[in-house]
């Protein structure tokens, strides 16, 4: 599949011995060049990994490698992921390493013998031994679906012809224009080797001096109808409609993170459905402002609203709002904010780095005198690059977030650990006190699991210092560390893929991600049995809570900041709608201190119940879009009935101002660009047509 030639080089004299790998990536069909291929060589002589992009000649080079035996792995969307392991690296050497990519759709078949790996660097061999050694060293497939990741067995196919000396030059392989005769690595070279190729010219005069490599492009682009890659989520599946007669509580902890949504229009916007466990119906929801009003002599205030469903005959949306006391920038509490910054190769990206260094110079705007701000970084290892400094020094904490730079590998524990110790060191007594993971949340060294470090988070919770995620990146993406750790750490998770995001993060709703007004929120729904036959809640799936648990101080739940509402919409089916009440709203809460719970209850008449969609406030209708939406894309049973022209109507019938606002317009503009790219089949359709659905029960499988 790849041929690797040594091509001779000098050090300068008392220099380091460092070497170079260079190459040139093919597709093996069209033998065309292969643009945006992430190679990352890793090897026990090299702390963590480095990470290049070729160029869209395909060629990459990978700079300053001590000798040593390498690996080298190959991943492109489109192309199987392929590595090559066992690349011999001498001091002071720079070797070619020519790959040709498999498109996913090749399916030439091959010979695969049993013997240990017999690959020699620069080797004319035309064929490679593996053995289950080798196996394991080939690159993981990232899950795309329920279960875990899936090994690929990459096609070995005939490497070209082996390496020639023409002229004091080592020439490896044909040049990608398919002339066999030339010789001139300077025409295929990328950008950053120029105006020199790292070889010895024929006089022997050594040329080392390369222009400095250009911003790694973003890996954003999925082939249609396939999927990004690395990209790590977690399904927990769709609620059941439950009866009454056997449950009639309905438990959940609440859930102000919003960054399903960001990271589904980031799918959308380059062009691809985002994966079905990516979609939490209620970060969909939660996305937007309802407009709720303060409670005047309450923490939290109420909002509840109904309809019939327009993809459910027979059933009830049942929209439920709960916003906490708003609080003035004025009154909020003085904070130290911590931020760990990723700067492992993974994020050494535009729209990833550069991205997280634009957002904190927003932020920095925003604070005042009573704000401190700290910075840790971590690649293959952490350390610190600003102790505990007033906001007020502006120009200090500025300078210290322009001097961050990407290096090394991921060593997320290491991060946090020493994150949390700046904390404890200059803790804000009864201010806020939080850590900050800036993050694609891909840990491949230290912790890779948020289980890894569920007791430290928890502990650090408990002790006053909190911790929020806020994940950058598209193409290698870990959404499960990153929700999990904000959940444990008693703060928010956010997905910003834009400036604007950040803004709205940081700036516009600096006060209510920052101060926590509620934690350890609970919400329950009791349904009154004569009233109600059947419900569901949409969304929530992994916040669900016993009824035992709602009245159980010692289990956690959600938080919620000043200002911010919970939002949470049910399907409910009427058995009597004579009756008064169809339910009652239970909220259980404790103060931010801590202590024990206080409880709301309020009841839930039926005359909140309108009798069409259009009778509703504006507010409640734009909810249930989001929600169908995010059903939509998850492809839940229950949204089948509602086409994507009949959600594009329910937006339509919004009204204004409200469907002028720019989120609700952006939320129209998804709903039409997920209508051109689903080319989904209808995984029910075979055994319960849409025509035939039972509105209260998903079919059974036999």
């Amino acid at each position: 599949m790849m041929s690797a030639a040594p091509v001779g080089a000098q050090s300068q004299p008392g220099t380091a011995a460092k070497s170079v790998i260079i190459g040139t990536v093919i597709d093996v069909e069209t033998r065309k060049p292969v643009g945006d291929v992430v190679v990352t060589a890793t090897s026990p002589s090299l702390q963590g990994e480095q990470v290049v992009v070729t160029d869209a000649q395909g060629n990459y080079r990978i700079p300053q490698l001590p000798a040593g035996t390498y690996t080298l792995r190959f991943e492109n969307e489109g192309f199987k992921p392929y590595a090559r392991p066992e690349i011999q690296l001498l001091p002071n050497r720079t070797i070619r390493v020519n790959v040709e990519l498999l498109a996913e759709h090749f399916s030439r078949s091959v010979n695969v013998i049993g013997a240990p790996p017999t690959i020699d660097v620069g080797s004319t061999n035309q064929g490679v031994n593996v053995d289950p050694e080798f196996i394991k060293r080939i690159a993981v497939a990232r899950p795309v679906g329920k279960g875990g990741a899936k090994r690929g067995f990459e096609s070995l196919v005939e490497p070209p012809a082996g390496p020639r000396s023409e002229g004091g030059y080592v020439v490896d392989n044909p040049s990608p224009d398919g002339d066999p005769n030339s010789t001139n690595d300077r025409v295929r070279a990328p950008s950053w080797a120029l105006p020199y190729m790292h070889v010895i010219v024929p006089d022997g005069t050594p040329q080392t001096v390369y222009r400095a490599p250009q911003p790694a492009p973003e890996r954003t682009v999925a082939p249609p109808g396939q999927r990004f890659f690395d990209m790590y989520f977690k399904g927990y599946g769709v609620n059941p409609t439950v009866d009454t007669e056997e449950e009639r509580f309905s438990t959940f902890s609440v859930d102000t993170d919003t960054a399903s949504y960001t990271l589904t229009r980031a799918y959308l916007e380059r062009g691809a459905l985002p994966d079905e466990q990516a979609v939490r119906v209620e970060e969909f929801i939660n996305t937007f402002d309802y407009g709720y009003a303060n409670a005047p002599d309450a923490p939290f205030s109420v909002n509840v609203e109904g309809f019939p469903s327009p993809a459910r005959k027979g059933y009830q949306v049942v929209h439920i709002g709960v916003k906490a006391r708003d609080v003035s920038s004025v009154e909020r509490k003085p904070s130290h904010l911590v931020f760990v910054i990723d700067v492992s190769g993974s994020m050494a990206m535009e729209n990833r780095l550069g991205l997280v260094k634009r957002s904190l110079r927003l932020l920095v705007d925003a604070l005042d005198e009573r704000d401190w701000v700290s910075i840790v970084v971590y690649g293959s290892t952490a350390h610190q690059v600003l102790a505990p400094t007033n906001a007020t020094q502006r120009a200090t904490i500025l300078g210290a977030i322009d001097s961050v730079q990407s290096e090394g590998s991921t060593n997320a524990q290491a991060g946090m650990e020493l994150g949390y110790a700046l904390a404890a060191s200059h803790l804000v007594k009864g201010g806020i006190n939080r850590v900050i993971l800036c993050s694609d949340g891909v840990a491949n060294n230290g912790i890779t699991e948020a289980d890894g470090i569920w007791e430290r988070v928890k502990e650090q919770a408990a002790a006053g210092i909190t911790l929020s995620t806020v994940g950058f990146g598209m193409g290698n993406y870990n959404d499960v560390l990153m929700e999990r750790l904000a959940q444990v750490g008693e703060g928010n998770y956010s997905y910003v893929d834009r400036l604007e995001e950040a803004r709205r993060i940081f700036v516009q709703n600096l006060t209510g991600t920052l101060q926590v007004v509620a934690k350890d929120v609970k919400l329950q729904v009791e349904f009154d049995r004569k009233t109600v036959s059947r419900y569901r809640l949409i969304g929530y799936e992994n916040r669900l809570l016993t009824k035992q648990q709602f009245n159980d101080d010692r289990v956690d739940a959600g938080e919620v900041g000043a200002g911010h509402a919970v939002t949470a919409l049910y399907e409910v089916k009427l058995r009597d709608p004579a009756q008064t009440n169809f339910g009652t709203l239970r909220i259980r809460y404790k103060a931010p201190e801590g202590g024990s719970s206080k409880l709301i209850e309020k009841a839930m008449p039926v005359t909140l119940l309108r009798p069409a969609y259009e009778k509703a406030a504006s507010p409640t209708r734009l909810s249930y879009v989001a929600a169908a939406f995010a059903e939509k894309l998850r492809g839940s049973y229950w949204a089948r009935p509602l086409t994507y022209d009949a959600l594009v109507s329910l937006w339509e019938e919004l009204g204004t101002p409200l469907k002028a606002r720019a989120d609700v317009v952006e939320l129209g503009e998804l709903i039409r660009l997920a209508k051109k790219l689903d080319r989904r089949e209808d995984r029910f359709e075979s055994f319960a047509p849409v025509r035939t659905m039972d509105a209260d029960r998903v079919p059974t499988i036999k």
